[in-house]
């Protein structure tokens, strides 16, 4: 398994819907979650998922040339 670092500099919308909501609600309940115990790692991987999931984009994807969008 390549992993592609000129491939993962486009910004090519790679998430599906679904995951994309997935990613939305995981992060945004992460970023709640870690207010109140206080967790700094939670609150990064809150903010990671909820950024990714807002711009249906992952860099990992795009360097691993994997993509989660249905075919139209």
């Amino acid at each position: 398994m390549s992993f592609n670092y000129k491939r993962m500099l486009k910004f090519e919308i790679n998430i599906g819907t679904k995951e994309k909501q997935t990613r939305l609600y995981s992060g945004a309940a992460l970023m709640f979650i870690s207010l109140f115990i206080a967790s700094v790692p939670l609150l990064l991987i809150g903010l990671v998922l909820t950024a990714t999931g807002y711009s249906s984009w992952c860099p990992v994807y795009s360097g691993m040339e994997k993509s989660t969008v249905e075919a139209e």
